[in-house]
């Protein structure tokens, strides 16, 4: 049952650590689209933190925006190319932040998660899996402060990720978070019973997206319950099983 438990644990943080960051503002006042794409990702602070630790990636997935825009994509293709490039190496960041910041980062996704639920089911279901029924790009349905939380958050994460106290996982480590993460997914097999296939199987949860969304928030939430080294070492073993 190990991989069952883990497989599940995956596939939800991939859900929740979805960060449509790459949002194309169409301002009028500035004259150029490579301008206003700069304008636009350099007020990013998690983009500052990239450009600090890898202007190699940021050079290439800027001129791969601009590349697009210039080809008539629309904002939503081009999230939906560059969203998994950047998820990646969020994804190795967070395998190596320590506990405080990798709980931190997860907890706002909830928040932000749950503030798109507010805006609609179908919002929330697709901020989750965009690659069932297409994205949505939360900047446009959320307010800035959400926004601006999440992205510091992001950028903390990935700056402690990368640091002189970058956190170590040990497989001592890894074989905790599998027995952690047992009793959350037994509970919630017993409270949704076979619904909770959904969260491996998302493709089947078309007409069903609000329980969808609501299993992915209760999974996290008692992950989150847990005492902080423990609830780290779960999100950290979703990141490792995403290698």
């Amino acid at each position: 049952m190990r991989r069952a438990w883990t497989r599940i644990a995956v596939v939800a943080v991939i859900s929740a650590a979805v960060a449509f960051w790459v949002y194309y503002d169409k301002q009028r006042l500035q004259n150029t689209p490579e301008h206003r794409l700069d304008t636009v990702l350099n007020a990013m602070p998690s983009w500052q933190v990239l450009k600090e630790q890898d202007p190699r990636f940021v050079t290439r997935i800027r001129e791969q925006i601009l590349t697009m825009h210039k080809a008539g994509e629309s904002e939503q293709e081009i999230i939906d190319v560059v969203q998994p490039q950047i998820l990646a190496l969020q994804m190795s960041r967070l395998q190596y932040a320590p506990d405080a910041n990798a709980v931190a980062w997860m907890t706002i996704n909830m928040e932000q998660t749950a503030a798109i639920q507010k805006v609609s089911d179908d919002a929330c279901f697709r901020f989750l899996f965009p690659a069932v029924k297409g994205g949505v790009n939360p900047m446009r349905v959320l307010d800035k402060d959400m926004m601006q939380r999440r992205l510091q958050a992001d950028a903390e994460m990935m700056r402690a990720g990368w640091g002189k106290d970058r956190h170590t996982v040990t497989p001592e480590e890894h074989a905790a978070a599998v027995e952690d993460v047992r009793p959350i997914m037994q509970e919630l097999a017993s409270q949704y019973g076979v619904a909770i296939q959904l969260l491996v199987m998302p493709e089947n949860a078309v007409g069903k997206e609000k329980l969808t969304c609501e299993l992915v928030q209760a999974m996290w939430a008692k992950v989150l319950a847990l005492p902080e080294q423990k609830a780290a070492r779960v999100i950290r073993l979703a990141v490792t099983e995403l290698d």
